[in-house]
């Protein structure tokens, strides 16, 4: 365009001033050509005693590009409340949204542009309010009571893990039977622990456990459950389970998998993660919101990730090792898979003996081995036959042990990182130290 098509035009306007395509075509033009001034005056004319909204979306844009911001919203959400149903007018209100720092509106106007036009893509918003590696949360998912569980386990229906059921009396339950001798002591009732140890060793159900044992309400959350894809929506999530929590006091909140939502803040990259291990410290002490009467349990396999702000007292002050289940544990957690399936004669103690160093998971996996290889030689005449103790020993020979690899790395850690002795019951259960 050229100064010469503006000349025509505004000669073509004058011989016939009320043409509202031609004052249309003239003040794109200008908008086009960036003389911002003169196209906020013909579009100004266009709005004179006239409702028209694709001049208004021009103002819009000519504030936008001056800078108004303020004024280009003004402008925008009279034309959303007249009930607008329009992909650009949304994504220019969340783009002036951003430019006031107005985060969660712009947000909010943005998932409106894309809910018109679900294949709509704005590489500025998508750079500036979605989080990376994140999943989008549906609409209509609120944090509510469906978090909530009331356990019918308790600590009779943990076999073995004596020390973490000793550690987790002392800092969770005592407190809560006895609430008067804290408070006469000046401490709260409440507060966190954090299990640690290999994959697949019980560490959600010594927490559900934790509840039954004292009659309190459960909820089990993971990084998938407060994760979104829009920033600043991660942290609401997170404070909405922790308030759930504090309105259903006793309330154990088990947050699992919490080293990758409580990574080392010195190895994030992104700003929207060290907001978010921010959010999580703030909510476990409590600074705005008590949280007396929520008793805290974190469970990570890899602790040496975990950022060092959250062992701090009043945090997860006690840290507890939970190893892979004893030989009695062992024992009776084959005795209760076993006991809806067709078996015959089983030696229970020799295939305990065989599994040492297995988890919960891996005694699964390998009774489930026995029964595929079982189905295969029941697959000829149709009758169930029943496992037997060589199928287990077969089945024990070809799935090893998955929390040897965990062991590797965690006896490095032990040995090599361990000034305070934090993982000396690592180096207790390899026989390492005594």
């Amino acid at each position: 365009m050229s100064d010469t098509t503006i000349n025509s035009l505004r000669e073509a306007l004058g011989h016939s001033p009320d043409n509202r395509p031609l004052r249309h075509l003239l003040a794109s033009t200008l908008l086009d050509m960036n003389r911002l001034d003169e196209a906020e005056v013909e579009y100004s004319i266009l709005l004179k005693n006239a409702n028209d909204i694709p001049a208004k979306m021009g103002l819009a844009k000519v504030f936008f590009m001056k800078g108004s911001y303020s004024a280009c919203n003004v402008v925008l959400e009279a034309l959303i409340e007249s009930g607008i149903h329009d992909k650009n007018a949304f994504t220019l209100y969340a783009k002036a949204l951003l430019k006031e720092n107005a985060y969660a509106k712009a947000i909010e106007a943005y998932k409106k542009a894309l809910a018109i036009d679900p294949g709509h893509i704005d590489e500025e918003l998508d750079k500036e309010l979605r989080v990376k590696g994140a999943v989008m949360m549906p609409e209509e998912e609120e944090v509510d009571s469906r978090f909530l569980e009331k356990p019918a386990i308790n600590f009779k229906d943990v076999g073995g893990m004596e020390s973490v059921k000793k550690e987790i009396e002392l800092k969770i339950i005592k407190p809560l039977l006895h609430p008067e001798l804290y408070k006469a002591y000046g401490k709260k009732v409440g507060g966190g622990i954090l299990l640690y140890g290999p994959p697949g060793c019980g560490k959600t159900y010594i927490a559900k456990a934790t509840a039954g044992q004292v009659n309190a309400k459960f909820i089990n959350v993971s990084l998938n459950d407060i994760l979104d894809m829009w920033m600043g929506n991660s942290e609401k999530n997170l404070h909405d389970i922790f308030e759930l929590a504090r309105a259903n006091t006793p309330c154990v909140l088990f947050i699992d998998e919490i080293d990758a939502l409580g990574a080392n803040r010195s190895d994030m990259k992104q700003s929207s993660g060290r907001q978010l291990i921010n959010q999580l410290l703030t909510e476990l002490d409590g600074i705005n919101e008590a949280n007396e009467g929520v008793l805290i349990i974190g469970a990570t396999n890899t602790p040496w990730n975990l950022d060092p702000a959250f062992r701090r007292p009043g945090r997860f002050d006690r840290i507890i090792f939970v190893p892979p289940p004893d030989a009695a544990t062992r024992d009776s957690i084959l005795r209760l898979k076993l006991n809806s399936k067709p078996v015959g004669a089983i030696d229970v103690e020799s295939i305990v003996k065989k599994t040492e160093h297995y988890s919960g998971a891996d005694i699964d996996a390998i009774i489930d081995i026995a029964i595929e290889l079982k189905l295969e030689a029941s697959f000829e005449d149709g009758v169930p036959k029943p496992l037997e103790t060589k199928d287990l020993t077969n089945a024990v020979k070809r799935h090893k042990a998955s929390t040897q690899e965990w062991f590797s790395t965690a006896k490095n850690f032990a040995m090599f990182a361990n000034d305070s002795g934090l993982y000396d019951d690592i180096l207790m259960y390899l026989k390492i130290k005594k």
